[in-house]
């Protein structure tokens, strides 16, 4: 069995942690570098439910992708709910090691599995890393369709194909309008509102959208048929666990290491219900 240290090498060459975002906590929150890792398992959010999971599974070590810890703190307290996320892991001799803005710019990264989980063919990132001379590493990807649909039938297909949530997919603009090209971004995406418009795209596809910026964008494109679908931030980073979790694979058959690696299905969106307003628009 591999050692903890050699499994996070091998992770962080898939997502260097030099390639985050400034303001962005990843690597490893706990863990000893010389326990052995037998069996892995990826999720989005490292809260409770997901640690629990970990400690039934008799996991060694926890992906995620949201970091546990974004901004500093002066206790772990098990008091606190990310204090005792911290005392359950180390209790039960389980890492925790996070990739978050790392894995959005790697390619593969979040959005490639977005696009992959929806059928799209990806054309390039959204927002290149200008330090990649392949132009292929960045935030988001340009997608293109295997046949055009339309607003509905492309939102129905998201709705389809990610995780069922509360919230499903919202959708602002025609929804007869033809759509070819696509923009997709794992997590937030309303950042990325002019390199949307830039790509020349007919729609884009991310998650927590707010009401000012979408319909200021979507003012700005009244005479155009660009549509904005909006999906549960949770839903839309999901993919890439199933993503990495195949990455790893690979990486654990190349060197023999025999690791038993699994994705969570435990829905850890936040919103668990949805009321439609009678006679809403549908």
């Amino acid at each position: 069995m591999p050692r903890l240290s050699e499994v996070i090498a091998a992770l962080d060459a898939l997502w260097p942690p030099a390639s985050a975002e400034d303001w962005d906590a990843v690597g490893t929150v706990c863990g000893d570098p010389d326990q052995e890792v037998s069996r892995v398992l990826f999720a989005v959010d490292p809260v409770q439910e997901i640690v629990d999971e970990a400690v039934k599974l008799d996991a060694d070590l926890l992906v995620t992708h949201h970091p546990l810890y974004l901004r500093g703190t002066t206790t772990v307290a098990a008091s606190t709910f990310k204090g005792r996320v911290v005392h359950t892991l180390i209790k039960n001799d389980i890492a925790l090691h996070v990739a978050h803005t790392n894995a959005d710019r790697a390619d593969p990264g979040v959005s490639d599995a977005l696009a992959g989980a929806l059928d799209l063919r990806v054309v390039g990132p959204l927002v290149p890393d200008p330090a990649d001379a392949d132009g292929r590493r960045g935030l988001g990807r340009v997608c293109e369709l295997d046949h055009p649909l339309t607003v509905r039938e492309f939102a129905a297909r998201a709705a389809e194909r990610l995780p069922a949530t509360a919230q499903g997919i919202r959708v602002a603009g025609d929804p007869e309008a033809l759509v070819r090209t696509v923009a997709v971004s794992g997590g937030s995406g309303d950042s990325l509102f002019a390199d949307v418009r830039a790509a020349g795209v007919d729609a884009f596809l991310t998650a927590d959208l707010r009401h000012h910026p979408a319909s200021e964008f979507i003012a700005d494109h009244a005479h155009s048929p660009l549509a904005l679908l909006d999906a549960a931030h949770w839903a839309t980073e999901w993919p890439w666990c199933e993503l990495a979790a195949t990455q790893l694979d690979e990486i654990s058959d190349r060197h023999g290491w025999d690791l038993r690696v699994h994705v969570s299905k435990t829905v850890t969106d936040p919103w668990n219900s949805h009321s439609p307003s009678p006679g809403a628009p549908n």
